[in-house]
C-alpha cells in the first residue's frame, strides 16, 4: 500500500491524508482512512465486479495527482479534495436544479418526492459521484463508494466534500484530458447500460391511470389515426385487483392477453407497474408464497415489516437476499405469460405513507447476501433496495424469455442500476421552471452513469398548458428515454388534447425522433459496449471553454447539437445560440418551428436517419438509409452506423453490422464510401440517400446504392451561397407563417385568474421568495441562499404558506383567491414589499404584508390580519367570531434528523420531534417569542419570531415529510378599529 498513514489528533477525532492504491487502470486509485479501514471496508456495490476495487494494479509508478485528507468525528468520516481554483463540478446524479452543480449540497437518501423543487436536495436515487472539469479543461471524477446517506458538499470554491457514516473508501478517475473520457471509463466500472430492445427507444404513453382496457384501446387508436408517432401504451397501477401486485383488476382487465394482443397487432408494446409493497392478506398468493418463505423485510425485534402503501397495510420483499429475489423473480416470469412486454417498479425508494419520513424505519433488518454486506439494518441498504428490486424483475423478464431483451424502468437506483434499468426523473410538475430542470436532470444523470433517462413529459403534477406541452414535446422527443405522463386529477395530457396547433408540433417532434432512431439506436450500442454517454452537455465539446459549461439550453445527441429554449415568451429562434467552437451546419427535416429545438451537426461528422415516421420493428421503407454529412475544415467527415435484430441477443455472437463511413472533398467531389465494418450481419440491399450539409439547412442530395462509392460534385462557391440564401429565406419564412401555439390555455375564470397563479417574485441578499395570490395567497418557496436552503416547497393551490379565519381544519383564507394590494420597492431599494389581500366573507379579509429589508437581509417579515372592512347593520359593529392562524407548511430535508427546539415563558426548554403526535402550547408553555425548525443534518435552524402578545397558542404538526408551525391569535369577533393581527419574522441561524 501507498501513501500516508492517518495521524490521531486526539481519542474522539482522527484526521489527516487518505492512504491510496492505484486500481484498474492508469489514473485510477482507491482511498481509504487507514490500511484497517480498507480492510474493514463493506463489498462494493457499485462496481460492476467488486474485486476491481480490492485488487491492487501491479506494475505501476503512478502516483494521484490530487490526495483527499479525511476528518472522522463520532462514526462520522468528511473527505475533503482541493483542486484548482476555476474547477467546476457537475453529476451528483438524480438531482435537480442547475446542470452546474458548484455551490450546491446534495443529501444522497432515496426519497418519495412528489412535486419536488429546485431546492430539493433529495430526489429518489443516489449517486454520490462527481465530475470535476479543472480550468484547463481535463476531467477529474470522484466516487464516494457508499451506500449510505451520503452528503456531497459543493458550497467550497474548487472543494468537493463527502460526509457519511465512517468508513468508507473514495475512489478518484484521472484527471483525463476530456470529461467523456472519465465518464466513459466510470461507467464500464459501475456497469454500462443495457442494451435496450429498440422498440424502447420510440414514443411512450402513460397516465396514472388508464382506467380500463377499453381506454387503452381508444389511446392506441387516436395515435395510429392522427399518425402521431408512438409504440408503448403503459398501465399504472388501476390494472390491478385492488392495488395487488401481480394481479388484474376483473372488471376493467378482465383480459390482459386480448389486450396485448389488440395492442401488438397495432405496432404497439405493453408496459405494466409492479411495486415492492405487497398487501398483507392472507390467501393472496404473493402474501402466502413470501411469507411461507421468511421474504419479508423485518422489523428490529425480527417481525415482518408492515407499512401502508396503496392496497393498505403492506410487507416488503427483502431484495438483498438471493432467495427473496430469486422468488420475486419467478412471479415475473409467470406474470409475463400474459403479454407483459416491459415492467415499470415504482414506489421503490421504499415509499411508506403515513409516516414523516416516507419510508420504513432505518431500524429496520435485512438478512442481506455475503457479497452485498451480510445482515444489516435498513440505513445500510435503504439507498439500493430499488435498484435491487430493478435487478430481480430484469432477471426474471430474461428468463422469461432468452430471446428478447427485458426492459425495466424504476424510480429508485442507485449507482449501477443502469444495468438493469432505465429511469425517468419522478414526478415533475407543469411549468416551464421544470422544463427547464429536465434538461439538466437528464444530462447529470448521464455524466452519473445512467444514460436511459428522461422526464414526465408535460409534467406529472399540475395541468400543462399547451405551449408548455408542446415545447416539452419538442425538447423529450431528443432525450434519450422519451415518455409522456400525468397523474390523476389533471386534464388529458396526449399530444391531440391541446389543441391543433400543440398537436401537430408533438406530431413534427416525434417524427424528428423517430428519423433519428438509427442515430440514437447507434448511441445506445456504444454506451452499452464502451460507456460513452448518449447524451451530454455541450461543454463536453469544448471543456476548454468556460462559457459553455453553464450551458443549459443545449445537450449533444453524439455530433448532434440540440438547442432547445425553456422559455415561455421565445422561441429557439429568438434565442443567441452559444455553439462549440468548429463548424456547425444547421438542418431540418422541412418542419422547423418556434417550438421544436434547433438541430446542429457537428463539422467532420455522418450520422445516419431513416425515412419519415414508422413503428419501430415495421419493415419495408426502413430498408431504405439516409445520412447526413458535414465536413470539417479540412473537407473530410466520418460517422458510424449500428444495426442489429433490434432484440434479442444474437449481437453478442456477432450478429450484427456496424458501418463507419467516410466522407471526402477533393478537386470539388466529395466522395462518399464505406471504410470499415465490423460484425457477420450482412448488409442489407438498400437505397442510400446522401445530403450533404452546407449552412443555413442548405443541402445537396446525391443517391446510390449502400456500400457503394457515391460522389457529390460540388457547385461554384456563389451556386453554394444562392443555395444559402434560398433556405435560409425558406426557413425564416416558415417560422413567420407557421401556426403559433395559443400561449394559454383557455380557462372559463378568464385572464386574469390565469395570471393570478403566477408567481411574484421578492429578493434580498439573502432570501428569494415565490408568492402567488392564487388560492390562499401562498408563499411557494422560501430559499435561503447563503445556506442553499429550501425552507417552503408546495403547489399554487396546496400546502406553502396561507392563514386561516378559524379554528377548524382549512378554514375560511385557504381556499379564496386573494390579489396583489401593492407591491413596492421603496426607497432604492431599500425596502421590497408585497401586499396580499383575501375576502374571506362577512366583512371581513385577510391581509398580508411581506417584507424583505435591505438594512436586515437576514429576515422575511410577515405581517398578518384579519380586518373588517364593511360589517352589517345590526352586528353590532362587530364580526362573527374568528380566529388567525398563521399556517405554513415546511418541508423537511432530512425528516429523521429535524425537530423543533424552544424555551418557553416559564423557562422550561423543549424539543419536539417528528415521532411526537400533534403538540400544542398555550399559557406560559408557549414559546417566548421565538422557535427553531432544526436541521441537524445541515446544522442550520429556520427560526421564527413572534410577538407574544399576539399568538395565544402555537401548534406543531408532523405530516409526511412536513411540519406546520402554526401561531394562533386570540379567538374574537373584529370590528373596524379591533383586527387581529400576528407580526412576525424568519430568519436562518447556524447550529
Amino acid at each position: 500500500m501507498t501513501g500516508v498513514e492517518a495521524t490521531a489528533s486526539g481519542s474522539d477525532v482522527q484526521s489527516g491524508n487518505m492512504v491510496f492504491e492505484p486500481i484498474l487502470e492508469e489514473g485510477v486509485f482507491r482511498f481509504d482512512c487507514s490500511a484497517e479501514d480498507r480492510n474493514a471496508a463493506f463489498p462494493s456495490f457499485s462496481f460492476v465486479n467488486p474485486k476491481d476495487r480490492d485488487t491492487p494494479l501491479l506494475n505501476t509508478r503512478g502516483k494521484p495527482t490530487f490526495t483527499p485528507t479525511f476528518e472522522c468525528v463520532l462514526g462520522q468520516q468528511t473527505v475533503k479534495i482541493e483542486l484548482p481554483a476555476g474547477t467546476t463540478f457537475y453529476g451528483t446524479g438524480e438531482v435537480s436544479g442547475q446542470l452546474e452543480r458548484t455551490g450546491k449540497r446534495v443529501f444522497t437518501w432515496n426519497t418519495d418526492a412528489w412535486s419536488y423543487g429546485a431546492g430539493t436536495t433529495s430526489l429518489y436515487q443516489s449517486h454520490p459521484w462527481v465530475l470535476a472539469v479543472l480550468p484547463n479543461g481535463e476531467a477529474f471524477g470522484v466516487l464516494a463508494d457508499t451506500t449510505k446517506r451520503c452528503e456531497i458538499d459543493l458550497r467550497k470554491e474548487s472543494t468537493i466534500m463527502f460526509c457519511a457514516p465512517s468508513s468508507f473508501p473514495v475512489i478518484t478517475f484521472g484527471p483525463f484530458p476530456l470529461p467523456v473520457d472519465v465518464v466513459a471509463l466510470f461507467s464500464r466500472v459501475v456497469g454500462t447500460v443495457f442494451m435496450p430492445p429498440k422498440w424502447s427507444l420510440g414514443y411512450h404513453q402513460c397516465r396514472y391511470s388508464y382506467d380500463s382496457d377499453e381506454r387503452v384501446r381508444e389511446i392506441s387508436k387516436t395515435f395510429r389515426d392522427k399518425g402521431i408517432p408512438c409504440d408503448v401504451i403503459w398501465m399504472d397501477i388501476d390494472y390491478m385487483d385492488g392495488f395487488r401486485c401481480f394481479t388484474f383488476d376483473k372488471e376493467h382487465f378482465s383480459d390482459p392477453q386480448s389486450l396485448v394482443k389488440d395492442l401488438h397487432d397495432t405496432g404497439f408494446k405493453a408496459i405494466w407497474m409492479l411495486d415492492p409493497g405487497i398487501k398483507q392478506e392472507e390467501g393472496y398468493f404473493v402474501y402466502d408464497t413470501g411469507s411461507e418463505k421468511d421474504l419479508w423485510t423485518q422489523t428490529a425485534d425480527g417481525k415482518p415489516f408492515v407499512g401502508d402503501v396503496w392496497p393498505g397495510p403492506c410487507v416488503f420483499p427483502d431484495f438483498t437476499q438471493s432467495k427473496a429475489r430469486l422468488w420475486w423473480s419467478s412471479l415475473v416470469k409467470e406474470f409475463t405469460k400474459h403479454g407483459v412486454d416491459g415492467i415499470w417498479n415504482d414506489m421503490n425508494e421504499p415509499a411508506v405513507f403515513k409516516t414523516v419520513t416516507k419510508t420504513m424505519p432505518e431500524s429496520n433488518i435485512h438478512w442481506g447476501d455475503a457479497e452485498l454486506g451480510g445482515c444489516q439494518n435498513h440505513a445500510h441498504y435503504h439507498n439500493v433496495y430499488g435498484t435491487l428490486m430493478a435487478r430481480s424483475t430484469y432477471e426474471g423478464m430474461k428468463v422469461a424469455n432468452e430471446s428478447k431483451r427485458p426492459f425495466v424502468l424504476t424510480r429508485a437506483g442507485f449507482v449501477g442500476s443502469q444495468r438493469y434499468a432505465a429511469t425517468w426523473t419522478g414526478d415533475n410538475v407543469s411549468t416551464w421552471e421544470h422544463l427547464h430542470m429536465s434538461i439538466s436532470m437528464v444530462l447529470n444523470l448521464g455524466i452519473s452513469g445512467q444514460p436511459l433517462a428522461g422526464p414526465d413529459i408535460g409534467g406529472f403534477v399540475k395541468n400543462a398548458t399547451p405551449k408548455l406541452f408542446g415545447r416539452w414535446m419538442g425538447v423529450g422527443a431528443m432525450f434519450p428515454f422519451c415518455r409522456g405522463h400525468s397523474e390523476k386529477g389533471t386534464s388529458d395530457h396526449e399530444p391531440w388534447s391541446f389543441g391543433e396547433e400543440c398537436e401537430e408540433v408533438c406530431r413534427l417532434a416525434l417524427r424528428r425522433r423517430y428519423r433519428l432512431l438509427p442515430h440514437i439506436y447507434t448511441l445506445f450500442y456504444l454506451a452499452h459496449t464502451k460507456g460513452i454517454p448518449v447524451a451530454v452537455p455541450t461543454f463536453f465539446i469544448d471543456s476548454k471553454n468556460p462559457t459553455l459549461r453553464t450551458n443549459e439550453n443545449s445537450f449533444m445527441l453524439g455530433s448532434l447539437l440540440i438547442y432547445a429554449s425553456t422559455m415561455n415568451d421565445h422561441g429557439v429562434h429568438q434565442l443567441q445560440h452559444t455553439l462549440p467552437e468548429g463548424i456547425w451546419s444547421s438542418f431540418d427535416f422541412d418542419d422547423s418551428h418556434p417550438d421544436l429545438p434547433a438541430l446542429y451537426l457537428q463539422g467532420g461528422s455522418i450520422i445516419p436517419f431513416s425515412h419519415p415516421y414508422q413503428h419501430v420493428d415495421e419493415a419495408g421503407p426502413s430498408d431504405d438509409l439516409s445520412i447526413l454529412i458535414a465536413l470539417d475544415e479540412n473537407g473530410k467527415a466520418k460517422g458510424v452506423l449500428y444495426e442489429d435484430d433490434g432484440d434479442g441477443y444474437e449481437y453478442t455472437k456477432g450478429e450484427y453490422l456496424l458501418t463507419t463511413y467516410v466522407a471526402e472533398l477533393q478537386s470539388s467531389v466529395v466522395t462518399i464510401r464505406v471504410s470499415k465494418t465490423e460484425g457477420f450481419r450482412k448488409r442489407p440491399k438498400r437505397h442510400l440517400h446522401v445530403h450533404l450539409l452546407l449552412g443555413k439547412c442548405a443541402m445537396l442530395d446525391a443517391y446510390g446504392v449502400d456500400g457503394d462509392v457515391i460522389c457529390i460534385s460540388m457547385p461554384s462557391e456563389s451556386e453554394v451561397s444562392d443555395l444559402v440564401s434560398a433556405s435560409d429565406k425558406k426557413f425564416k419564412s416558415r417560422i413567420e407563417t407557421t401556426r403559433q401555439i395559443p400561449d394559454v390555455e383557455e380557462v372559463t375564470e378568464g385572464k386574469e385568474i390565469e395570471l393570478s397563479r403566477t408567481p411574484v417574485e421578492l429578493k434580498s441578499a439573502d432570501w428569494v421568495l415565490n408568492v402567488v395570490p392564487w388560492i390562499g395567497g401562498r408563499i411557494l418557496s422560501m430559499e435561503h441562499i447563503p445556506s442553499g436552503t429550501q425552507w417552503l416547497q408546495s403547489q399554487v393551490d396546496i400546502d406553502g404558506y396561507e392563514e386561516y379565519s378559524g379554528m377548524e381544519y382549512r378554514s375560511a383564507g385557504c381556499s379564496e383567491e386573494y390579489t396583489v394590494i401593492d407591491r413596492s420597492l421603496e426607497q432604492a431599494g431599500e425596502v421590497e414589499s408585497l401586499s396580499l389581500e383575501g375576502d374571506v366573507g362577512g366583512g371581513l379579509v385577510l391581509e398580508r404584508i411581506i417584507s424583505l429589508s435591505k438594512d436586515e437581509p437576514k429576515v422575511v417579515q410577515i405581517d398578518s390580519s384579519i380586518i373588517a372592512r364593511s360589517i352589517g347593520a345590526g352586528s353590532g359593529g362587530f364580526s362573527r367570531v374568528v380566529c388567525l392562524r398563521v399556517h405554513p407548511t415546511f418541508s423537511l430535508l432530512h425528516p429523521t434528523e429535524s425537530y423543533i427546539s424552544f424555551v418557553s415563558i416559564d423557562g422550561s426548554k423543549h424539543d419536539c420531534w417528528p415521532t411526537s403526535s400533534e403538540q400544542s402550547y398555550e399559557g406560559d408553555f408557549r414559546p417566548n417569542g421565538e422557535w427553531m425548525l432544526v436541521d441537524k443534518c445541515v446544522s442550520v435552524a429556520l427560526v421564527n419570531k413572534f410577538n407574544v402578545s399576539q399568538v395565544q397558542k402555537c401548534l406543531v404538526h408532523w405530516g409526511t415529510g412536513t411540519v406546520n408551525l402554526e401561531l394562533w391569535s386570540e379567538d374574537r369577533p373584529v370590528s373596524n378599529k379591533s383586527p387581529l393581527a400576528i407580526c412576525h419574522q424568519y430568519e436562518v441561524r447556524g447550529v
